[in-house]
């Protein structure tokens, strides 16, 4: 396939403008053919993931978005790469690649000492780009909704086990 016209944007817009209806309806699209983890996000969820991320990197064919990948990070010690994806009739042609290391070269994130992912099923494809396993960091606090047994009253003062 011939990818002279594939383009990578530093962001989800053609310039760093604010991200629209349309492009957020364009990235929910690609989530959904191209995601099993995160088909089901809402628009309103992608605007709040999307305005609190940092470096984002997508990917067009022409006006089609084919691929994106975000992270969060504090440019110098830690950073987090989430959401990787690439359209499902994009994929073989590299371009996965060429965009986690495009994500990974931004200012933001190639100084970083430590950057982690989590994956489900393409530890080998992180492997070849340069990740490892890492055994030590298996801790996770999952505060979704269903998770919480009481919410803090935030004007009592809190209380620690001693």
């Amino acid at each position: 396939m011939d990818n002279r016209h594939i383009q990578f944007r530093d962001g989800l817009t053609e310039a760093s403008q604010q991200v629209t209806p349309f492009e957020l309806l364009k990235l929910q699209r690609l989530f959904q053919v191209g995601a099993f983890w995160a088909g089901e996000r809402c628009l309103e969820d992608w605007k709040i993931a999307i305005a609190n991320s940092y470096p984002i990197i997508s990917v067009w064919d022409h006006e089609e978005l084919i691929g994106f990948a975000r992270a969060t990070s504090d440019g110098i010690y830690r950073a987090m790469v989430w959401d990787v994806v690439i359209h499902p009739d994009y994929r073989g042609q590299g371009l996965g690649r060429q965009l986690v290391q495009t994500l990974l070269a931004h200012p933001h994130m190639n100084q970083v000492e430590r950057i982690y992912l989590t994956t489900t099923h393409q530890q080998r494809f992180y492997e070849h780009i340069g990740f490892v396993h890492n055994s030590s960091t298996t801790m996770v606090l999952n505060q979704g909704a269903e998770a919480l047994p009481m919410v803090l009253d935030a004007t009592q003062p809190e209380v620690l086990p001693e």
